[in-house]
Protein backbone atom coordinates (compact mmCIF):
# COMPACT_ATOMS: atom_id res chain seq x y z
CA UNK A 1 0.00 0.00 0.00
CA UNK A 2 1.28 3.45 -0.89
CA UNK A 3 2.13 5.35 2.27
CA UNK A 4 0.19 8.55 1.83
CA UNK A 5 -0.10 11.39 4.30
CA UNK A 6 -3.67 10.31 5.02
CA UNK A 7 -2.53 6.78 5.91
CA UNK A 8 0.26 8.07 8.12
CA UNK A 9 -2.12 10.42 9.93
CA UNK A 10 -4.59 7.54 10.41
CA UNK A 11 -1.90 5.30 11.88
CA UNK A 12 -0.73 8.14 14.09
CA UNK A 13 -4.23 8.84 15.41
CA UNK A 14 -4.90 5.11 15.97
CA UNK A 15 -1.55 4.55 17.63
CA UNK A 16 -2.07 7.42 20.03
CA UNK A 17 -5.58 6.19 20.89
CA UNK A 18 -4.35 2.61 21.38
CA UNK A 19 -1.51 3.74 23.65
CA UNK A 20 -3.86 5.92 25.67
CA UNK A 21 -6.41 3.05 25.93
CA UNK A 22 -3.78 0.56 27.08
CA UNK A 23 -2.59 3.00 29.70
CA UNK A 24 -6.17 3.55 30.89
CA UNK A 25 -6.85 -0.23 31.16
CA UNK A 26 -3.60 -0.75 33.06
CA UNK A 27 -4.36 2.03 35.52
CA UNK A 28 -7.89 0.74 36.15
CA UNK A 29 -6.61 -2.82 36.67
CA UNK A 30 -3.92 -1.68 39.10
CA UNK A 31 -6.30 0.53 41.02
CA UNK A 32 -8.86 -2.28 41.39
CA UNK A 33 -6.22 -4.93 42.20
CA UNK A 34 -4.62 -2.82 44.94
CA UNK A 35 -7.82 -1.56 46.48
CA UNK A 36 -8.22 -2.42 50.19
CA UNK A 37 -9.42 -6.04 50.61
CA UNK A 38 -12.78 -6.09 52.43
CA UNK A 39 -12.10 -7.86 55.73
CA UNK A 40 -14.54 -9.29 58.24
CA UNK A 41 -17.07 -6.75 59.37
CA UNK A 42 -17.02 -5.70 63.05
CA UNK A 43 -20.20 -6.20 65.06
CA UNK A 44 -21.63 -2.97 66.39
CA UNK A 45 -21.98 -2.53 70.17
CA UNK A 46 -25.18 -0.96 71.28
CA UNK A 47 -24.96 1.27 74.34
CA UNK A 48 -26.28 -0.45 77.39
CA UNK A 49 -26.84 -3.68 75.52
CA UNK A 50 -24.97 -6.92 75.06
CA UNK A 51 -22.31 -7.28 72.40
CA UNK A 52 -23.49 -8.72 69.10
CA UNK A 53 -21.34 -11.63 67.98
CA UNK A 54 -19.20 -11.06 64.86
CA UNK A 55 -20.44 -12.84 61.72
CA UNK A 56 -18.16 -15.42 60.24
CA UNK A 57 -16.75 -14.47 56.80
CA UNK A 58 -15.07 -16.85 54.34
CA UNK A 59 -11.98 -14.81 53.30
CA UNK A 60 -10.84 -17.41 50.77
CA UNK A 61 -14.15 -17.17 48.98
CA UNK A 62 -13.92 -13.37 48.88
CA UNK A 63 -10.40 -13.53 47.47
CA UNK A 64 -11.50 -15.95 44.77
CA UNK A 65 -14.42 -13.68 43.84
CA UNK A 66 -12.14 -10.67 43.66
CA UNK A 67 -9.66 -12.51 41.37
CA UNK A 68 -12.51 -13.64 39.11
CA UNK A 69 -13.80 -10.05 38.95
CA UNK A 70 -10.34 -8.78 38.01
CA UNK A 71 -10.10 -11.37 35.22
CA UNK A 72 -13.50 -10.39 33.87
CA UNK A 73 -12.54 -6.70 34.07
CA UNK A 74 -9.31 -7.34 32.20
CA UNK A 75 -10.93 -9.45 29.47
CA UNK A 76 -13.80 -7.03 28.96
CA UNK A 77 -11.40 -4.06 28.87
CA UNK A 78 -9.19 -5.74 26.27
CA UNK A 79 -12.21 -6.60 24.12
CA UNK A 80 -13.50 -3.02 24.37
CA UNK A 81 -10.01 -1.70 23.58
CA UNK A 82 -9.74 -3.84 20.43
CA UNK A 83 -13.18 -2.74 19.24
CA UNK A 84 -12.36 0.94 19.91
CA UNK A 85 -8.98 0.55 18.15
CA UNK A 86 -10.76 -0.45 14.93
CA UNK A 87 -13.27 2.34 15.45
CA UNK A 88 -10.43 4.81 16.01
CA UNK A 89 -8.80 3.73 12.74
CA UNK A 90 -12.02 4.37 10.85
CA UNK A 91 -12.58 7.72 12.55
CA UNK A 92 -8.91 8.64 12.03
CA UNK A 93 -9.16 7.82 8.31
CA UNK A 94 -12.27 9.98 7.93
CA UNK A 95 -10.80 12.81 10.01
CA UNK A 96 -7.50 12.78 8.10
CA UNK A 97 -9.40 12.90 4.81
CA UNK A 98 -11.40 15.89 5.98
CA UNK A 99 -8.29 17.69 7.21
CA UNK A 100 -6.40 16.99 3.97
CA UNK A 101 -9.27 17.85 1.63
CA UNK A 102 -8.08 21.48 1.13
CA UNK A 103 -4.66 20.14 0.16
CA UNK A 104 -6.23 17.90 -2.50
CA UNK A 105 -8.09 20.91 -3.90
CA UNK A 106 -4.85 22.91 -3.95
CA UNK A 107 -3.04 20.07 -5.71
CA UNK A 108 -5.73 19.82 -8.38
CA UNK A 109 -5.59 23.58 -8.98
CA UNK A 110 -1.79 23.64 -9.13
CA UNK A 111 -1.79 20.84 -11.71
CA UNK A 112 -3.98 22.97 -13.97
CA UNK A 113 -1.55 25.87 -13.76
CA UNK A 114 0.92 26.04 -16.63
CA UNK A 115 3.27 28.67 -18.02
CA UNK A 116 0.49 29.74 -20.40
CA UNK A 117 -2.22 29.80 -17.71
CA UNK A 118 -0.81 31.63 -14.72
CA UNK A 119 -4.08 33.45 -14.04
CA UNK A 120 -5.48 30.66 -11.84
CA UNK A 121 -5.38 31.13 -8.07
CA UNK A 122 -6.09 28.89 -5.11
CA UNK A 123 -8.25 31.57 -3.44
CA UNK A 124 -8.63 29.50 -0.27
CA UNK A 125 -11.52 30.38 2.03
CA UNK A 126 -12.23 29.48 5.60
CA UNK A 127 -10.50 30.23 8.88
CA UNK A 128 -7.13 31.91 8.92
CA UNK A 129 -5.20 28.74 9.70
CA UNK A 130 -1.97 27.22 8.40
CA UNK A 131 -3.57 25.87 5.22
CA UNK A 132 -5.05 29.26 4.27
CA UNK A 133 -1.70 30.94 4.93
CA UNK A 134 -0.05 28.35 2.68
CA UNK A 135 -2.60 29.01 -0.07
CA UNK A 136 -2.19 32.79 0.26
CA UNK A 137 1.58 32.45 0.08
CA UNK A 138 1.29 30.34 -3.06
CA UNK A 139 -1.08 32.89 -4.61
CA UNK A 140 1.46 35.64 -3.91
CA UNK A 141 4.12 33.49 -5.59
CA UNK A 142 1.85 33.03 -8.61
CA UNK A 143 1.31 36.80 -8.79
CA UNK A 144 5.05 37.37 -8.94
CA UNK A 145 5.52 34.58 -11.49
CA UNK A 146 2.75 35.92 -13.70
CA UNK A 147 4.22 39.40 -13.59
CA UNK A 148 7.69 38.03 -14.37
CA UNK A 149 6.45 35.87 -17.28
CA UNK A 150 4.44 38.77 -18.70
CA UNK A 151 7.40 41.11 -18.46
CA UNK A 152 9.67 38.47 -20.02
CA UNK A 153 7.36 37.89 -22.97
CA UNK A 154 6.96 41.61 -23.54
CA UNK A 155 10.68 42.17 -23.21
CA UNK A 156 11.59 39.34 -25.61
CA UNK A 157 9.06 40.54 -28.17
CA UNK A 158 10.28 44.14 -27.99
CA UNK A 159 13.95 43.14 -28.00
CA UNK A 160 13.52 40.87 -31.02
CA UNK A 161 11.76 43.66 -32.88
CA UNK A 162 14.40 46.24 -31.95
CA UNK A 163 17.23 43.95 -33.00
CA UNK A 164 15.53 42.78 -36.21
CA UNK A 165 14.99 46.32 -37.51
CA UNK A 166 18.67 47.40 -37.67
CA UNK A 167 19.70 44.01 -39.05
CA UNK A 168 17.13 44.33 -41.83
CA UNK A 169 18.34 47.86 -42.52
CA UNK A 170 21.98 46.75 -42.72
CA UNK A 171 21.12 43.92 -45.07
CA UNK A 172 19.06 46.23 -47.31
CA UNK A 173 21.87 48.80 -47.51
CA UNK A 174 24.43 46.14 -48.40
CA UNK A 175 22.17 44.56 -51.04
CA UNK A 176 21.44 47.96 -52.62
CA UNK A 177 25.14 48.83 -52.75
CA UNK A 178 26.06 45.47 -54.27
CA UNK A 179 23.24 45.65 -56.81
CA UNK A 180 24.38 49.06 -58.11
CA UNK A 181 26.91 48.43 -60.95
CA UNK A 182 27.83 52.12 -61.09
CA UNK A 183 28.63 52.44 -57.38
CA UNK A 184 31.95 54.20 -56.90
CA UNK A 185 34.27 54.30 -53.89
CA UNK A 186 32.53 57.32 -52.38
CA UNK A 187 29.11 55.63 -52.52
CA UNK A 188 30.49 52.43 -51.05
CA UNK A 189 32.27 54.40 -48.30
CA UNK A 190 28.99 56.14 -47.49
CA UNK A 191 27.22 52.77 -47.20
CA UNK A 192 30.01 51.41 -44.99
CA UNK A 193 29.75 54.45 -42.71
CA UNK A 194 26.03 53.84 -42.34
CA UNK A 195 26.68 50.15 -41.62
CA UNK A 196 29.21 51.07 -38.93
CA UNK A 197 26.74 53.50 -37.37
CA UNK A 198 24.07 50.79 -37.34
CA UNK A 199 26.56 48.36 -35.78
CA UNK A 200 27.40 50.84 -33.03
CA UNK A 201 23.68 51.27 -32.40
CA UNK A 202 23.30 47.50 -32.01
CA UNK A 203 26.27 47.34 -29.66
CA UNK A 204 24.70 49.99 -27.44
CA UNK A 205 21.39 48.16 -27.55
CA UNK A 206 22.93 44.81 -26.61
CA UNK A 207 24.96 46.42 -23.82
CA UNK A 208 21.81 48.10 -22.50
CA UNK A 209 19.94 44.78 -22.60
CA UNK A 210 22.71 43.08 -20.64
CA UNK A 211 22.71 45.83 -18.02
CA UNK A 212 18.93 45.60 -17.74
CA UNK A 213 19.06 41.81 -17.32
CA UNK A 214 21.83 42.11 -14.75
CA UNK A 215 19.88 44.71 -12.79
CA UNK A 216 16.72 42.61 -12.72
CA UNK A 217 18.66 39.66 -11.26
CA UNK A 218 19.56 41.62 -8.13
CA UNK A 219 22.92 42.32 -6.51
CA UNK A 220 25.61 39.74 -5.86
CA UNK A 221 27.58 42.01 -3.56
CA UNK A 222 27.50 45.48 -2.03
CA UNK A 223 30.17 47.94 -1.08
CA UNK A 224 30.09 51.38 0.55
CA UNK A 225 30.04 54.33 -1.84
CA UNK A 226 28.97 57.96 -2.12
CA UNK A 227 26.34 58.97 -4.66
CA UNK A 228 27.94 62.42 -4.81
CA UNK A 229 31.27 60.91 -5.90
CA UNK A 230 29.56 58.68 -8.47
CA UNK A 231 27.60 61.61 -9.90
CA UNK A 232 30.75 63.76 -9.99
CA UNK A 233 32.65 61.14 -12.00
CA UNK A 234 29.83 60.91 -14.54
CA UNK A 235 29.51 64.70 -14.80
CA UNK A 236 33.18 64.98 -15.76
CA UNK A 237 32.38 63.52 -19.17
CA UNK A 238 28.70 64.55 -19.66
CA UNK A 239 26.63 66.30 -21.03
CA UNK A 240 27.20 68.31 -24.21
CA UNK A 241 28.62 71.83 -24.12
CA UNK A 242 25.34 73.45 -25.21
CA UNK A 243 23.58 72.57 -21.95
CA UNK A 244 23.99 74.40 -18.65
CA UNK A 245 24.67 72.04 -15.76
CA UNK A 246 23.84 72.98 -12.19
CA UNK A 247 25.36 70.60 -9.66
CA UNK A 248 24.77 70.58 -5.91
CA UNK A 249 26.55 67.45 -4.74
CA UNK A 250 26.37 66.92 -0.99
CA UNK A 251 27.62 63.69 0.60
CA UNK A 252 25.13 60.87 0.17
CA UNK A 253 26.65 57.65 1.55
CA UNK A 254 25.01 54.48 0.30
CA UNK A 255 25.82 50.83 -0.33
CA UNK A 256 25.51 48.95 -3.58
CA UNK A 257 27.11 48.09 -6.90
CA UNK A 258 29.25 51.02 -8.10
CA UNK A 259 29.05 49.99 -11.77
CA UNK A 260 25.26 49.79 -11.76
CA UNK A 261 24.85 53.06 -9.87
CA UNK A 262 27.26 54.76 -12.25
CA UNK A 263 25.17 53.46 -15.15
CA UNK A 264 22.06 54.78 -13.41
CA UNK A 265 23.49 58.29 -13.16
CA UNK A 266 24.82 58.12 -16.73
CA UNK A 267 21.42 57.04 -18.07
CA UNK A 268 19.65 59.84 -16.22
CA UNK A 269 22.08 62.43 -17.58
CA UNK A 270 21.96 60.99 -21.11
CA UNK A 271 18.18 61.02 -21.00
CA UNK A 272 18.15 64.59 -19.69
CA UNK A 273 20.59 65.73 -22.40
CA UNK A 274 18.92 63.87 -25.27
CA UNK A 275 15.37 65.03 -24.48
CA UNK A 276 16.19 68.67 -23.90
CA UNK A 277 15.93 71.95 -25.78
CA UNK A 278 18.71 74.11 -27.27
CA UNK A 279 20.49 76.10 -24.56
CA UNK A 280 18.61 74.10 -21.94
CA UNK A 281 19.75 73.14 -18.49
CA UNK A 282 20.28 70.07 -16.30
CA UNK A 283 20.23 70.05 -12.51
CA UNK A 284 21.96 67.33 -10.49
CA UNK A 285 21.76 67.17 -6.69
CA UNK A 286 22.69 64.59 -4.05
CA UNK A 287 21.83 64.65 -0.37
CA UNK A 288 20.60 62.56 2.54
CA UNK A 289 16.88 62.95 3.22
CA UNK A 290 15.01 61.05 5.92
CA UNK A 291 17.95 58.69 6.29
CA UNK A 292 18.04 57.84 2.56
CA UNK A 293 20.76 58.67 0.04
CA UNK A 294 18.96 60.81 -2.55
CA UNK A 295 19.86 61.69 -6.13
CA UNK A 296 17.74 64.21 -8.06
CA UNK A 297 18.18 64.93 -11.77
CA UNK A 298 15.95 67.57 -13.40
CA UNK A 299 16.09 69.03 -16.88
CA UNK A 300 14.34 71.42 -19.20
CA UNK A 301 12.70 70.06 -22.30
CA UNK A 302 9.41 69.54 -24.05
CA UNK A 303 6.22 69.29 -22.04
CA UNK A 304 5.41 65.66 -21.18
CA UNK A 305 1.83 64.63 -20.40
CA UNK A 306 1.72 63.35 -16.79
CA UNK A 307 -0.18 60.22 -17.87
CA UNK A 308 2.70 59.22 -20.15
CA UNK A 309 5.36 59.25 -17.43
CA UNK A 310 4.67 55.72 -16.20
CA UNK A 311 5.06 54.27 -19.71
CA UNK A 312 8.55 55.76 -20.01
CA UNK A 313 9.74 53.36 -17.30
CA UNK A 314 8.89 50.33 -19.46
CA UNK A 315 11.46 48.85 -21.88
CA UNK A 316 11.41 50.22 -25.44
CA UNK A 317 8.76 52.82 -24.61
CA UNK A 318 9.37 56.25 -26.11
CA UNK A 319 7.41 59.45 -25.75
CA UNK A 320 7.18 59.79 -29.53
CA UNK A 321 6.23 56.94 -31.84
CA UNK A 322 6.81 56.39 -35.50
CA UNK A 323 9.62 57.97 -37.46
CA UNK A 324 10.20 60.77 -34.97
CA UNK A 325 11.08 58.15 -32.35
CA UNK A 326 13.98 56.82 -34.41
CA UNK A 327 17.33 58.20 -33.31
CA UNK A 328 20.02 57.64 -30.74
CA UNK A 329 17.50 56.75 -28.07
CA UNK A 330 17.00 53.06 -27.37
CA UNK A 331 13.95 53.35 -25.15
CA UNK A 332 15.85 51.56 -22.37
CA UNK A 333 17.34 54.41 -20.34
CA UNK A 334 14.66 54.90 -17.70
CA UNK A 335 13.76 51.19 -17.60
CA UNK A 336 17.38 50.41 -16.68
CA UNK A 337 17.22 53.13 -14.02
CA UNK A 338 14.07 51.54 -12.57
CA UNK A 339 15.68 48.07 -12.57
CA UNK A 340 18.83 49.34 -10.83
CA UNK A 341 16.73 51.10 -8.19
CA UNK A 342 14.75 47.90 -7.52
CA UNK A 343 17.97 45.92 -7.22
CA UNK A 344 19.18 48.37 -4.55
CA UNK A 345 15.83 48.24 -2.67
CA UNK A 346 15.31 51.92 -3.36
CA UNK A 347 12.47 54.05 -4.67
CA UNK A 348 12.11 55.95 -7.93
CA UNK A 349 9.94 59.01 -8.47
CA UNK A 350 9.51 60.53 -11.93
CA UNK A 351 7.53 63.76 -12.23
CA UNK A 352 6.74 65.72 -15.38
CA UNK A 353 7.57 69.39 -14.84
CA UNK A 354 4.77 71.79 -15.89
CA UNK A 355 7.35 73.96 -17.67
CA UNK A 356 8.71 70.99 -19.59
CA UNK A 357 11.17 68.20 -18.93
CA UNK A 358 11.36 65.70 -16.11
CA UNK A 359 12.43 65.59 -12.49
CA UNK A 360 13.71 62.17 -11.43
CA UNK A 361 14.39 61.39 -7.76
CA UNK A 362 16.21 58.21 -6.70
CA UNK A 363 16.28 57.21 -3.03
CA UNK A 364 18.51 54.38 -1.85
CA UNK A 365 19.09 53.04 1.66
CA UNK A 366 22.10 54.58 3.31
CA UNK A 367 25.20 52.56 4.11
CA UNK A 368 23.98 52.05 7.70
CA UNK A 369 20.44 51.05 6.76
CA UNK A 370 21.04 48.78 3.79
CA UNK A 371 18.65 45.83 3.76
CA UNK A 372 20.07 42.39 3.09
CA UNK A 373 19.78 40.92 -0.40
Amino acid sequence: MRRTVRLRLTLLYSGLFLAAGMLLVTLIYLLVAHSPFPGAPTAPVLPGGPAVPEPRVDLAYLAEQQAAGLRRLLVNSVIALVVMAFASMLLGWLTAGRVLRPLHDMTATVRRITADRLDRRLAASGPDDELKKLADTFDDLLDRLEAAFTAQRRFVANASHELRTPLTLQRAMAEVALADPDADAAALRHVLDRLLAAGRHQERLIEALLVLARSEQGLDHREPLDLAAVAGQVLDRRPGPSLRVEAALRPAPASGDPALLERLVANLLDNAARHNIPDGWISVATDVRAGLATLTVANSGPVIPPDRVATLLQPFQRLESGRRAVGDGLGLGLSIVAAVVRAHHGTLEVVARPEGGLEVTVRCPSAAGTPPD
